[in-house]
């Protein structure tokens, strides 16, 4: 953000999403990986803002999002012990939030001596027929098809033990997308969903007094890294200027990829500068960044944009192709949290992990609806990138 001096109180707090304050004794987290420090922590206190969010959102009450978060606190930090301890029978794992814990699929060949170990450590255990692995497999060989548009996504679902191929609803009777929930089916264990409507991408067309800008495109920052910040590909093409809530110009589009991937890095300069912070738009709190730790399947998220500012939903699936008009996008996650045009390459965040940037989906923020988010762990590992954490 620019140095100004009579900046109003909304302009300041507009600005706190794109930036990050060099505060001292903080360490940045590294780019490969999730660091140590930032692991999950259960003793830590939830963000005031955050809880008023998930009361006002998932209908709780200040105890029940607090024992929630520090629900999802600990199937985080054990999801990736899970996978390791289930070894060749790992069927996949996602935190269920009616008992609080992380259910980890495995095969009947599982070990028992790795089923004892799991349960001990506080997860369910469910036997499925199929194999992570499999189902990997299975999902490979559909992103090597040529969709329709009246297919809109397709993800390995570890709850179903299958692929699952969402069809948008009034579309499920075309021949084209008869004929490839047919070559689909081919493929491995396939299962097939509705949904009530195609997805597009979030950027939007220029207002004034919005995050940033890129031609006559509107749309949101996503996380700030050393050296700028990591947004949506689809809002601009490397070498594009970018300006900033103010007008004025911030950096260039360094890289971008869209579509097969829907990510983007901007550099920060001419004056501007970034924090490790979210934007809670007055709705919540700003929040801090402290890591990227991956949330499970089931988990509660929350997303910042421009448009509609701070919404909470669930994780619902990872690893999914979102087929929008200009494209196939892979490796996408899946949410229930609301977006409307404008929000594009905006935050993701679960408790005080980044979790991705907003791509596209269907819906809006009055009637509810799906959004994808590229995972923001992908982006700093493509670019070599560092992210910003308190």
């Amino acid at each position: 953000m620019r140095r100004r001096t009579g900046l109003t109180h909304a302009a300041v707090a507009a600005a706190l999403l794109i930036g990050s304050w060099a505060a001292a004794g903080t360490l940045p987290a590294a780019a490969q990986e999730a660091p140590a420090s930032a692991a999950a922590d259960t003793s830590a206190p939830a963000s005031p803002g955050l809880l008023d969010a998930m009361q006002r959102d998932f209908g709780l009450t200040r105890a029940e999002a607090e024992d929630r978060l520090a629900a999802e606190s600990r199937a985080t930090a054990l999801a990736p012990k899970a996978r390791k301890t289930a070894g060749s029978a790992y069927g996949g794992s996602w935190f269920d939030a009616r008992s609080g814990k992380l259910t980890v699929a495995v095969t009947p060949d599982a070990d028992a001596s790795a089923v004892r170990t799991l349960r001990e450590s506080g997860a369910a255990v469910r036997t499925v027929a199929h194999t992570e692995r499999q189902l990997n497999t299975a999902k490979s060989r559909l992103d090597r098809l040529d969709a329709p548009a009246g297919v809109a996504s397709w993800a390995v679902d570890p709850a179903a033990n299958a692929v699952v191929v969402n069809v948008v609803d009034d579309r499920r009777a075309d021949n084209d997308v008869r004929a490839f929930v047919r070559e689909a089916r081919t493929a491995g264990p396939v299962t097939v969903r509705t949904v009530t409507d195609a997805p597009s991408t979030f950027a939007a067309g220029t207002v004034g007094g919005d995050p940033y800008y890129t031609g006559n495109v509107r749309c949101s920052i996503g996380f700030s890294v050393h050296g700028g910040f990591v947004t949506a590909g689809h809002c601009g093409g490397a070498g594009q200027q970018v300006r900033g809530w103010d007008g004025s110009y911030i950096g260039n589009f360094q890289g971008s990829s869209f579509p097969d991937n829907d990510y983007a890095w901007v550099n920060v300069g001419s004056g501007w500068w970034t924090v490790p912070v979210v934007l809670g738009w007055g709705t919540v709190s700003d929040q801090l960044v402290r890591g990227s730790n991956e949330a499970p399947i089931g988990a509660s998220i929350c997303r910042s944009g421009s448009t509609t500012h701070w919404h909470c939903g669930n994780v619902l699936a990872k690893n999914e192709t979102v087929n929008y008009s200009q494209g196939a996008v892979h490796q996408m996650t899946k949410t229930s949290v609301c977006a409307e045009p404008g929000d594009s390459g905006g935050s993701f965040i679960s408790g005080d992990q980044a979790q991705g940037v907003t791509s596209g989906g269907w819906g809006n923020c009055s009637g509810g609806g799906e959004t994808w988010f590229q995972p923001v762990n992908e982006i700093l590992n493509r670019y070599g990138l560092t992210l910003h954490t308190a």
